[in-house]
């Protein structure tokens, strides 16, 4: 295998065991099809300040070029990956990558530099198919490298169906997505209320009846006219939401008993894929909401997981669980060692059509993809 020599240096300098785990899974996904790239480290800061607001400013490695741009050591794989895509000859069309190297994140657990291997996929139409081979890969990389993960899937699109089933107003759908995200259960979703200080009722008012951009234009110019660029780490726009948040609880715009017992509902369902579809499938019909579309392409992602051989018995589903819903737009998982359930994920990935849009592209483009953090195997550590 020939090894970027950038990377063979920087490999160089993580332990021996993830370096040599990185290889073995790198192999495989080398051996199913996938091409190596090597995306540039550093990028513009504000690609990943705009994905992931400012609070992420915190956990990156910044620098700036001659011209005063901030830049970033690349905190992760994909966005880097997903935009040499988009300007490489293969844009819009279906390729495949995978990659070994250095990230670079401030994180709890104290390393600044980790290394990750993993895979992307763009352009494919076959999403359900498409969704169950990048996972089952990722899994058998992970198995080959340093032992077997168990896993647990979630579902955006699905929630994200149920979401526009229900007619719930847009506040309240990210209000949900977010909190969600954050790991926040659904009492605290629905009951919390924000004590922002800026939130006087002369700006709620105003923000009763404006729209989601008008609400980000106004408070835009009132943190201008502030001199704040930011607020707790918080952006324009996502001040706005917790300002509109705070102006339809106000105006007695929230979800009624019905609606929060079939929401209760849904994210108490985890477990066995097979009798989570069936659990769905009947709360769907119980309540009377078209999920029929959603429920499909959940089931047949599931046949297809189940026909590469994936320990199935090790394999959960949860409801309630997603990852950041700015990024991710319909299948998402994570893996971790069995006997350490606590852990942080070894394995994590998902679907996020979006993303290419996000960057550049003038629609949005299929993709999925998985990364391994290497030293969370469990033969891969000290």
């Amino acid at each position: 295998m020939r090894t970027n020599p950038v990377n063979a240096t920087l490999l160089d300098a993580t332990l021996p065991l993830a370096r040599s785990a990185g290889e073995r899974a790198l192999e495989h996904f080398l051996a199913s099809g996938f091409k190596r790239i090597e995306p540039a480290i550093l990028h513009p800061a504000s690609i990943f300040l705009d994905m992931s607001g400012e609070a992420i400013r915190g956990r990156l490695f910044l620098t700036a070029d001659s011209s005063g741009e901030e830049l970033c050591l690349r905190p992760e794989y994909t966005i880097p990956v997903c935009r040499a895509y988009l300007a490489s000859d293969k844009a819009g069309a279906v390729a495949e990558y995978s990659y070994l190297g250095p990230v670079f994140r401030a994180q709890a657990e104290g390393a600044g530099e980790r290394a990750q291997t993993g895979l992307e996929s763009f352009g494919r139409k076959d999403a359900e198919a498409a969704d169950a081979e990048v996972f089952s890969l990722a899994m058998e990389a992970a198995a080959a490298a340093a032992g077997k993960l168990a896993a647990r899937l979630g579902d955006a699109g699905l929630f994200d169906a149920l979401l526009s089933a229900l007619a719930l107003p847009e506040v309240w759908r990210r209000r949900l997505k977010r909190g969600l995200a954050e790991g926040r259960d659904l009492a605290a979703i629905l009951d919390g209320r924000s004590q922002s200080a800026l939130a006087q009722p002369g700006v709620l008012a105003a923000l009763e009846s404006a729209d989601h951009d008008g609400a980000r234009a106004l408070v835009e110019d009132l943190l201008a006219i502030a001199g704040i660029d930011a607020v707790g780490g918080r952006t324009a726009s996502e001040i706005a939401d917790r300002f509109l948040e705070q102006a339809a609880l106000r105006s007695g715009d929230s979800i009624g008993i019905e609606k929060r017992k079939i929401l209760e509902s849904y994210l108490a369902v985890s477990g066995d894929l097979d009798v989570a579809a069936q659990t769905l499938r009947g709360l769907a019909g119980a309540a009377g909401l078209d999920l029929g579309a959603a429920l499909d392409a959940f089931e047949l992602r599931n046949g297809f997981i189940a026909a590469r051989g994936v320990a199935i018995e090790e394999t959960r589903f949860s409801a309630a669980f997603v990852r950041d819903f700015d990024y991710y737009t319909g299948f998402v998982f994570e893996a971790r060692e069995p006997s350490r359930p606590d852990a942080r994920p070894a394995l994590a990935g998902g679907r996020y059509d979006g993303l290419a849009r996000k960057l550049g592209a003038k629609a949005d483009i299929p993709a999925v993809g998985a990364a391994i953090t290497l030293d969370r195997l469990p033969g891969a550590r000290r």
